[in-house]
């Protein structure tokens, strides 16, 4: 010990040096920012607490970020204006955050913005008014007054004036009544109460069929090995139920345990939120885009607190607060709706394993149609496979039948061919149903003069527009610019010229009602159902048999179960197959695999019969064939061969601006700045198939290289050398599923 003054640092008065040193912290803000900023704090504030700071000429709630601070002045340095009462981010969440931001090459406020936008889910909200019953009685006891009181007969705390009403039928003026009366005490009870906890006791009516049984108990033994396995059942196996399974055995290991099963689109989040209500006797929390700000708030808050066990939700889930994740299951694993390709691009599957590996709990991975990428990690050992072979119950998979279109086609001005016809006007005779899948929206794709041939393209995007009959519009579905159908032609001024080309879910509608006028019918397009209210609506008129022909995109495609309808009509399934995507026979595979996949669910044998002008196509054979292995060991050589993934790495860059000559500026000076490095091949600029988009042009370079190559150190060094200007922006996708 001694009596000397301690020396003040480098840059640091004397004043500084004697007076009492505050904490420091880094703090991360969810702005589009590289790194955290240190800050003046209580020393207490761990790592992972949410905090209030002033940033940028304002108040930003942010993150408590893990890391040293910088060793400058405490003159120098903010402080933060308050500590927020909720509880920290866990640590896990944290690495997911860092990892993520690394992995796809986006700032780690933007990540870090995908967990949170603002600080309305941090403060606890006002406290909402509920009521219980005094056990007095009013005076005048009317028939509804009743009926109120008796709602809370079987009620577990206290109601709401909603709740109330919608037990007992009773108006607000009733409840009113009551309280003023004093038959009802007002109390302020949690507008974000926690979810009920999931019961992991199985449910008679949910009785698994041996081949489930013993999938669950595979899967359940799996487990322990807390990595991806790969849940391959066929269609109509059931594997929701053998994954629920896997759930309830997390759940019932740990009583605090999460569990987040995602699910590919909204579609399918509505109806499967009461199949995970039956078997655990609780509501999940769900997570989507039509959810209300009230409820967006109250399942983050009871993500955050553990409140909520088991969330279903769409991709954006992934991010969600977790307190004790222990289990995320990925459901229909193949499909294209997990790449977000906004903001942040990232695929949710992808990040779904890697949080799991780094956090050292499962991830299933469930689809009838696998990814390629999936199953050459099973056969590679990194994945584990437990299959189900056999459809529920006495269901079995349909025949599939391939229409030559060359010779067996429908006349002209006609999109359905004689056999698919007669094979619906039987199923129609029959009592059953059919469902009429064409994959494209409106109502033709393309609209042309008859006299000059001028094809109407939209002004904002190289992209034609797509004729959207019951609307009378034409439609971007790039860019969203709609125009009403022009009386004449723009270009030769030739009046009523213009002719739709080609069909659309509206215009095979169309021949439906004029083949089947009697018949009930439907359609089911993003265009033609503007809510999910709507979609359910459809959907439930359809499993109750109440449509007998469905025309509809692929929103009907996968995870619905209609039991009269057995025949699927494929109207065009070549569509998938252009373009140049090098996943585009396997996502055909998998799309048409699936829609065929709706029909014979049930007792009825089901057929689908798929219109096609390559019937010699490999992934025609396979469909129908029944052959999946056969195809995907083909596309799997294909791409090993090729050193494409899963057996090497893309990226893509992109860049774009509305200045076409600023654009080939960069592109220039990108293309000079590459370097040679091993294992790694640069293609490009080129531009992109679809090159103007909403005004700005766009150029491309697709980044190739072996599996073991780091693909992101790769692309830092060589950006690094290059300074583009600010009226050309750049985007970076890892792993990219789209090409256009």
């Amino acid at each position: 010990m001694t009596d000397e003054a301690p020396r003040s640092r480098q840059g640091e008065s004397a004043a500084d040096a004697d007076a009492p040193r505050e904490g420091r912290i880094k703090v991360l803000f969810p702005l589009p920012l590289e790194k955290a900023y240190d800050y003046l704090a209580p020393s207490d504030l761990p790592p992972g607490s949410w905090v209030e700071a002033p940033f940028g000429g304002r108040s930003a709630v942010g993150v408590v970020w893990p890391g040293e601070p910088e060793d400058v002045p405490s003159g120098k340095l903010k402080a933060i204006t308050q500590a927020l009462p909720a509880p920290p981010l866990a640590p896990d969440m944290i690495d997911f955050i860092a990892w993520t931001a690394s992995y796809t090459m986006f700032p780690l406020g933007a990540v870090l913005r995908l967990v949170i936008r603002s600080g309305d889910a941090l403060e606890p909200p006002a406290g909402a008014v509920a009521y219980v019953p005094t056990g007095a009685f009013p005076a005048r006891a009317t028939e509804r007054r009743s009926a109120a009181l008796a709602a809370f007969g079987d009620a577990a705390g206290p109601l709401t004036a909603r709740e109330i009403a919608e037990r007992s039928g009773a108006s607000d003026a009733v409840i009113r009544g009551l309280a003023k009366a004093g038959a009802l005490a007002a109390v302020n009870i949690d507008p974000d109460p926690p979810f009920a906890p999931p019961s992991c006791a199985a449910k008679e009516s949910l009785a698994l069929s041996a081949d489930q049984q013993r999938a669950a108990d595979l899967l359940c033994a799996s487990l322990a090995r807390r990595g991806p396995i790969l849940l391959d059942g066929v269609t109509g196996s059931g594997k929701t139920e053998v994954y629920l399974e896997a759930a309830a055995a997390i759940l019932k290991r740990d009583p605090e345990a999460q569990i987040l099963i995602l699910l590919p689109e909204i579609a399918l989040t509505l109806a499967f939120l009461k199949r995970v209500e039956q078997r655990f006797a609780a509501a999940p929390a769900a997570w989507h885009s039509d959810m209300t700000a009230a409820a967006r708030r109250r399942v983050w808050r009871r993500v955050n607190d553990g409140g909520a066990r088991i969330v279903v939700g769409a991709r954006s889930a992934l991010f969600l607060p977790f307190r004790k994740l222990s289990l995320i299951v990925v459901d229909e694993e193949h499909e294209g709706a997990y790449k977000q390709e906004d903001g942040v691009i990232y695929h949710a599957r992808d990040l779904a394993v890697a949080r799991g590996a780094r956090a050292g709990f499962p991830v299933i991975l469930a689809s009838a149609t696998p990814s390629l990428e999936s199953v050459v990690n099973v056969d590679q050992g990194r994945y584990g496979l437990v299959r189900l072979t056999s459809r529920y119950g006495s269901a079995r998979l349909p025949k599939v039948a391939l229409i030559d279109m060359r010779r067996a086609g429908p006349e002209d001005g006609r999109w359905l061919s004689p056999a698919l016809v007669e094979a619906a006007t039987a199923r129609l005779s029959a009592g059953e149903q059919t469902l009429l899948f064409i994959n494209r929206r409106g109502y033709a794709p393309l609209t042309l003069c008859r006299r000059c041939g001028h094809r109407m393209k939209s002004p904002h995007a190289d992209a034609f527009l797509v004729e959207h009959r019951f609307e009378g519009r034409l439609v971007c579905h790039l860019t969203g610019f709609s125009m009403p159908k022009p009386a004449a032609c723009p270009e030769c001024k030739a009046v009523n010229s213009l002719a739709p080309l080609g069909p659309g879910v509206e215009r095979v509608a169309e021949e439906a009602a004029q083949r089947w006028p009697d018949a009930r019918r439907a359609v089911l397009s993003s265009d033609t159902v503007q809510s999910p209210v709507q979609m359910r609506a459809i959907l439930d008129a359809m499993t109750a048999g109440e449509i007998d022909i469905l025309i509809a995109t692929q929103m009907a495609a996968k995870g619905h179960h209609f039991p009269r309808l057995t025949l699927v009509g494929v109207v065009d399934a070549d569509m998938g197959l252009a373009g140049g995507d090098l996943r585009a026979a396997e996502r055909t595979y998998q799309l048409l695999s699936q829609v065929a996949g709706r029909a014979g669910r049930a007792d009825r044998p089901g057929e689908a019969m798929l219109q096609t002008y390559l019937p010699e196509a490999a992934v025609f054979r396979a469909l129908r064939d029944s052959d999946r292995d056969a195809f995907l060991e083909a596309e799997a050589k294909g791409r090993e061969d090729l050193a494409f993934p899963p057996y090497g790495r893309l990226a893509s860059i992109i860049l774009r601006s509305a200045d076409e000559r600023l654009l080939k500026g960069a592109g220039d000076a990108h293309r000079a700045a590459l370097f040679d490095a091993d294992g790694v091949i640069v293609w490009g600029p080129a531009p992109a198939p679809i090159y103007r988009i909403r005004g700005e042009a766009r150029l491309r370079f697709l980044v190739k290289a072996r599996r073991d190559v780091n693909i992101q150190a790769f692309i830092a060094a060589w950006l690094s050398r290059v300074r583009t200007p600010n009226a050309v922006r750049r985007t970076i996708d890892i792993d990219p599923y789209g090409f256009l």
